[in-house]
C-alpha cells in the first residue's frame, strides 16, 4: 500500500520524516514518535490486559521493539497501525503467559513458607547457643560482663559507660578485645 502525494497532510509528512530519521539511526527522532504514539500505544494494551501495571510494561516492550525493529518498516506512513500491531501482539503474549504475580520480597516469602522452623535448624541454633554460653563461660569476667550487658541486655554504649564507670571509648575497645576473645575460645570449643 503506498502513499500517494495528494493524500498526505502536513502530520502525516511530519512523521514519515521521523520515521526516516529514527531509521537512519537518529535517538531523537524516534524520542518524539513514542512521545507521540505513547498514549495510543497505552490505551490498546490496557484495553486488551485491563491491567494498569501491565499495560505500562508491555507500552515499554513495544516501543524497545520497534526501536529494534525499525529498519523492518518499509512503509514509514504505516508507523501507526506497525505500533498497534506489535502492541497486540504483546499484550496478547502478556495475557497468555501471564498468571499471579509472585512476591519475591523476604516478609512474603517468610509468610508463604508453611514451617519457619525445621528440627534440623533448631538442633544447630541450640548446639551454637551452647558453644557461645561454654565460650563465655571461659572468659573472663569483665570479657563476659561487657559482652553480655552488649549483645544479652542489649544496653547502648552510654549505658555501659555510667554502669562500669568507664569513658566509652575504653567500653568500645573492652567490646573489641572481648569479642575477639571469644571468638578464639569458640574455635578451641569447635569439633575438627
Amino acid at each position: 500500500m503506498t502513499t500517494t502525494i495528494h493524500e498526505l497532510t502536513e502530520d502525516k509528512i511530519l512523521l514519515i520524516e521521523q520515521v526516516l530519521a529514527a531509521q537512519a539511526g537518529d535517538r531523537d527522532a524516534f524520542g518524539r514518535l513514542a512521545e507521540r504514539f505513547e498514549r495510543s500505544v497505552y490505551a490498546t494494551a490496557l484495553r486488551r490486559l485491563g491491567n494498569h501495571v501491565d499495560a505500562q510494561e508491555v507500552t515499554q516492550e513495544v516501543f524497545v521493539q520497534a526501536l529494534r525493529k525499525l529498519h523492518q518498516l518499509r512503509e514509514p506512513a504505516c508507523f501507526g497501525g506497525w505500533l498497534r500491531s506489535i502492541t497486540n501482539r504483546l499484550a496478547i503474549n502478556r495475557a497468555v503467559r501471564g498468571g499471579p504475580v509472585v512476591s519475591t520480597e523476604s516478609e512474603a516469602l517468610e509468610a508463604a513458607c508453611a514451617e519457619h522452623e525445621t528440627p534440623l535448624g533448631q538442633a544447630l541454633a541450640h548446639e551454637r547457643e551452647t558453644q557461645v554460653r561454654a565460650g563465655l563461660d571461659r572468659l573472663g569476667q569483665l570479657d563476659r560482663e561487657t559482652l553480655v550487658a552488649f549483645y544479652v541486655e542489649g544496653q547502648s554504649l552510654i549505658e555501659m559507660s555510667s554502669a562500669f564507670a568507664s569513658p566509652i571509648g575504653t567500653i568500645k575497645r573492652r567490646l573489641h578485645v572481648a569479642r575477639k576473645r571469644l571468638a578464639r575460645e569458640l574455635e578451641e570449643l569447635a569439633p575438627v
